[in-house]
């Protein structure tokens, strides 16, 4: 029972991610998308645009990415894609403390393999994960089309910034990185993105 009991405490520190609450609005509900949503919406891109992974990528292990990779945030909380370097620095070290923290609820075993997956979803190192990570990019610029520029009008984000970013998604699939240039195109024609600066 012990066991269980270690891995249901995970369970219900997990369903704490519902409450952390991202920029991003969500399109016909008036209201920011939480982080266990944008984990979902990920998790089902995975199994959707598989087929543009790289080839032999395991998209059990990128979904796996994708349900965890942002468990941190209920410690750390989320940050802005675009927030300066300094607070990126300072939300890496909360994030580091938090997976210390929030997988050492699981078992020995298990804490071991969910935080090797969560390492390796930072750390870029494998196919997987660059097109997990490619996903967690391509994501909120679907939701800023969607809501006609949301975020992107909100912080005065620029098509270049964008396109900085866009640089991620091409590393992990080279389809869905032409797809996400296209789009930032579009957003700028649409005049929901502001050209670059």
């Amino acid at each position: 029972m012990e066991r269980l009991d270690q891995q249901m405490r995970f369970v219900a520190e997990a369903g704490q991610l519902k409450g952390v609450l991202r920029q991003t609005t969500l399109a016909g509900l008036a209201r920011r998308e939480n982080s266990a949503e944008h984990s979902w919406h990920l998790a089902m891109m995975a199994l959707t645009l598989a087929e543009h992974a790289p080839s032999g990528t395991d998209i059990a292990r990128v979904t796996g990415m994708v349900l965890i990779h942002d468990l941190v945030e209920i410690d750390a909380g989320d940050l802005f894609l675009y927030a300066d370097s300094e607070q990126h620095d300072k939300q890496e070290v909360a994030e580091r403390a938090a997976a210390d923290r929030i997988f050492a609820l699981l078992p020995a075993d298990q804490a071991g393999r969910i935080r090797e997956l969560w390492d390796e979803f930072n750390e870029r190192r494998t196919p997987e994960a660059k097109f997990a990570r490619a996903l967690d990019r391509l994501q909120p610029m679907l939701e800023n089309l969607t809501v006609g520029g949301g975020t992107w009008q909100e912080h005065a984000v620029t098509a270049d910034q964008v396109l900085a970013k866009v640089e991620l998604i091409e590393d992990g699939s080279p389809a869905l990185g032409r797809l996400a240039r296209t789009l930032v195109l579009d957003a700028v024609a649409a005049g929901i993105l502001a050209p670059a600066g």
